[in-house]
């Protein structure tokens, strides 16, 4: 009688599966154990390796929204109390979606020695990548709950169309995840590359400024339509302020999702059976 895959977590019993994304990710979120579990662990560890503990993941939290955001809330002439609930939100979500990336370009050879030993799941280490980012995203709460709470206006319906951004954010991460480990496992450099540009791609995203700084008619305008995080930071945080989502990025981020998860499909398929060599 031949066994369900699913409870086959290594070897043979998941070579069924294999290089088949969907079949493969349905599989692993069905069995969470390995990505979420030791996704909560290294978290654990990093905390218990200093003395302050959790205290220094909340740290880049509050030195973005009350350290960037008081100095550049007085450069504009604006109180903290209104810059910190713009500071807050964009940076949320943009350092959900770059630390899924960023970590997605290492999964594979900072997993090689379970991918050699059999493991070849290759979901299991994606969703491990996202479970981190999304733990990473829950340390901002805190703070973003502090920005709301001196905030002197915001809309609850934006709040309440917040969670159908954020599956979008995470959508759009698994497939870069796909893209990215896959480049990641072949060219060891990517991860480095992908680190180094975040910096400029930070200030390229309206964070700690906004958008109508940015005339789309300027060459800077131009550069921040072109920014894939400038449209998932807008959806997100534009109707909680109360402002107009502008319907490129509407356009953007759908037809972004469509083809990303197309692409992604294809170069599963086609390259996860040369990881183990790669790695």
């Amino acid at each position: 009688m031949s066994r369900d895959p699913a409870l086959q977590p290594f070897g043979v019993g998941r070579a069924t599966a294999h290089g088949r994304f969907w079949t493969e990710l349905w599989i692993s979120v069905r069995n969470p154990e390995f990505w979420a579990l030791s996704s909560w662990l290294d978290i654990i560890t990093r905390a218990r390796r200093s003395r302050l503990g959790f205290v220094w993941l909340l740290a880049p939290s509050v030195v973005y929204v009350f350290g960037l955001g008081s100095f550049f809330a007085a450069m504009r002439g604006e109180s903290i109390q209104a810059f910190a609930i713009h500071v807050a939100l964009g940076a949320m979500i943009f350092r959900t979606l770059m630390s899924a990336i960023v970590a997605s370009a290492n999964v594979y050879p900072g997993n090689a020695a379970f991918i050699l030993d059999g493991h070849v799941r290759l979901t299991d280490y994606l969703l491990q990548s996202l479970a981190r980012a999304f733990f990473d995203m829950c340390m901002y709460l805190p703070v973003v709950v502090v920005a709301f709470a001196i905030a002197p206006d915001f809309h609850w319906l934006g709040i309440v169309l917040a969670p159908l951004a954020v599956v979008l954010v995470y959508l759009n991460a698994l497939w870069a995840a796909v893209v990215l480990s896959l480049v990641g496992a072949r060219f060891a450099d990517v991860g480095q590359v992908l680190a180094n540009l975040s910096i400029f791609v930070f200030l390229l995203t309206p964070i700690i400024w906004t958008a109508n700084e940015a005339p789309a008619d300027s060459i800077r305008g131009q550069l921040m339509r072109l920014n894939p995080f400038y449209h998932f930071v807008e959806i997100f945080r534009a109707p909680i302020l109360g402002q107009p989502v502008e319907p490129h990025s509407l356009v953007y981020v759908g037809v972004m999702t469509v083809v990303g998860f197309l692409v992604a499909g294809l170069l599963y398929r086609r390259y996860t059976r040369f990881v183990p060599l790669w790695i």
